[in-house]
Protein backbone atom coordinates (compact mmCIF):
# COMPACT_ATOMS: atom_id res chain seq x y z
CA UNK A 1 0.00 0.00 0.00
CA UNK A 2 1.30 3.96 -0.96
CA UNK A 3 0.04 6.54 0.75
CA UNK A 4 1.01 10.20 0.56
CA UNK A 5 0.45 13.02 3.80
CA UNK A 6 -0.14 16.46 1.97
CA UNK A 7 0.12 19.28 4.58
CA UNK A 8 -0.76 22.60 3.35
CA UNK A 9 0.56 26.16 4.48
CA UNK A 10 2.34 26.67 7.78
CA UNK A 11 2.45 23.19 8.98
CA UNK A 12 5.91 23.02 8.25
CA UNK A 13 6.28 24.82 11.53
CA UNK A 14 4.65 22.29 13.67
CA UNK A 15 6.00 22.16 17.02
CA UNK A 16 6.55 25.77 16.86
CA UNK A 17 3.47 27.37 15.91
CA UNK A 18 0.62 27.75 19.03
CA UNK A 19 1.80 24.91 20.84
CA UNK A 20 -1.28 25.07 22.37
CA UNK A 21 -3.33 23.90 19.72
CA UNK A 22 -0.72 22.20 17.75
CA UNK A 23 1.24 20.34 20.20
CA UNK A 24 5.18 20.79 20.61
CA UNK A 25 5.96 17.93 17.91
CA UNK A 26 7.44 18.90 14.38
CA UNK A 27 5.73 16.94 11.91
CA UNK A 28 8.79 15.09 10.08
CA UNK A 29 9.67 13.44 13.52
CA UNK A 30 5.99 12.34 13.98
CA UNK A 31 6.32 11.07 10.54
CA UNK A 32 9.23 8.90 11.18
CA UNK A 33 6.84 7.66 14.10
CA UNK A 34 4.33 6.82 11.48
CA UNK A 35 6.89 4.66 9.46
CA UNK A 36 7.19 2.66 12.72
CA UNK A 37 4.04 1.68 13.20
CA UNK A 38 3.35 1.17 9.81
CA UNK A 39 6.10 -0.59 8.24
CA UNK A 40 4.02 -2.72 5.24
CA UNK A 41 3.07 0.51 4.37
CA UNK A 42 4.99 2.84 2.02
CA UNK A 43 4.82 6.35 3.07
CA UNK A 44 5.71 9.98 1.31
CA UNK A 45 5.04 13.45 3.04
CA UNK A 46 4.69 16.77 0.89
CA UNK A 47 3.96 19.86 2.29
CA UNK A 48 3.83 23.22 0.71
CA UNK A 49 2.72 26.53 1.44
CA UNK A 50 1.38 27.30 -2.09
CA UNK A 51 -1.87 25.99 -3.02
CA UNK A 52 -1.30 25.28 -6.73
CA UNK A 53 1.76 23.27 -5.36
CA UNK A 54 -0.90 21.34 -3.47
CA UNK A 55 -2.94 20.69 -6.68
CA UNK A 56 -0.10 20.18 -8.81
CA UNK A 57 0.80 17.33 -6.02
CA UNK A 58 -2.65 15.93 -6.10
CA UNK A 59 -2.51 15.61 -10.13
CA UNK A 60 0.52 13.57 -9.93
CA UNK A 61 -0.07 11.27 -7.39
CA UNK A 62 -3.90 11.22 -7.27
CA UNK A 63 -3.98 7.85 -10.05
CA UNK A 64 -1.70 5.99 -8.87
CA UNK A 65 -1.30 5.96 -5.30
CA UNK A 66 -3.52 3.68 -2.58
CA UNK A 67 -4.58 6.62 -0.21
CA UNK A 68 -4.31 10.24 0.09
CA UNK A 69 -4.39 11.83 3.35
CA UNK A 70 -4.75 16.02 2.70
CA UNK A 71 -4.48 18.44 5.56
CA UNK A 72 -5.03 21.15 3.46
CA UNK A 73 -4.81 24.27 6.57
CA UNK A 74 -6.47 27.28 5.81
CA UNK A 75 -6.81 25.91 1.98
CA UNK A 76 -9.77 23.86 3.34
CA UNK A 77 -12.14 26.63 3.93
CA UNK A 78 -11.14 29.10 0.85
CA UNK A 79 -9.71 26.79 -2.02
CA UNK A 80 -12.43 25.62 -4.54
CA UNK A 81 -9.00 24.91 -6.65
CA UNK A 82 -8.26 21.71 -4.19
CA UNK A 83 -11.36 20.96 -4.16
CA UNK A 84 -11.68 20.18 -7.65
CA UNK A 85 -8.12 18.59 -7.88
CA UNK A 86 -9.68 16.21 -5.57
CA UNK A 87 -12.67 15.78 -7.06
CA UNK A 88 -10.64 14.98 -10.59
CA UNK A 89 -8.33 12.50 -9.33
CA UNK A 90 -9.16 8.30 -8.50
CA UNK A 91 -7.03 7.74 -5.79
CA UNK A 92 -9.59 8.20 -2.42
CA UNK A 93 -8.34 10.72 0.06
CA UNK A 94 -9.21 11.69 3.80
CA UNK A 95 -9.18 15.11 4.83
CA UNK A 96 -7.30 15.48 8.36
CA UNK A 97 -7.30 18.54 10.85
CA UNK A 98 -4.97 18.13 13.96
CA UNK A 99 -7.54 20.80 15.73
CA UNK A 100 -10.80 20.54 16.38
CA UNK A 101 -11.71 23.00 13.25
CA UNK A 102 -15.69 23.63 15.40
CA UNK A 103 -14.17 24.89 18.49
CA UNK A 104 -12.81 27.45 16.51
CA UNK A 105 -13.65 30.37 14.46
CA UNK A 106 -16.96 30.02 12.47
CA UNK A 107 -14.91 30.30 9.21
CA UNK A 108 -13.32 27.31 10.02
CA UNK A 109 -16.73 25.54 10.06
CA UNK A 110 -16.87 24.97 6.81
CA UNK A 111 -14.98 23.07 4.24
CA UNK A 112 -14.60 22.76 0.28
CA UNK A 113 -13.20 19.74 0.60
CA UNK A 114 -15.39 17.81 3.07
CA UNK A 115 -18.18 17.14 0.11
CA UNK A 116 -15.50 15.39 -1.95
CA UNK A 117 -12.86 13.03 0.36
CA UNK A 118 -14.11 10.03 1.67
CA UNK A 119 -14.19 10.93 4.71
CA UNK A 120 -12.74 13.59 7.41
CA UNK A 121 -11.23 13.02 10.70
CA UNK A 122 -10.82 16.48 12.66
CA UNK A 123 -9.39 17.30 15.99
CA UNK A 124 -7.12 14.22 17.16
CA UNK A 125 -3.79 16.09 17.14
CA UNK A 126 -1.44 14.43 15.29
CA UNK A 127 -3.13 11.35 15.82
CA UNK A 128 -5.69 12.68 13.19
CA UNK A 129 -3.03 11.15 10.16
CA UNK A 130 -2.89 7.72 12.13
CA UNK A 131 -6.50 7.45 12.12
CA UNK A 132 -6.69 8.26 8.45
CA UNK A 133 -4.39 5.24 7.95
CA UNK A 134 -6.27 3.22 9.69
CA UNK A 135 -9.24 4.57 7.32
CA UNK A 136 -6.94 2.76 4.08
CA UNK A 137 -6.18 -0.48 5.84
CA UNK A 138 -9.72 -1.16 7.13
CA UNK A 139 -11.62 -0.47 3.59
Amino acid sequence: MKVIIINGPNLNILGKREPETYGNTAFEDYFYQLEKDFPTVTLEYFQSNHEGEIVDKLHETGFQYDGIILNAAAYTHTSIAIADAVRAISTPVVEVHISNVFQRESFRHHSFLSPVVKGVITGFGMESYKLALYSFLNA
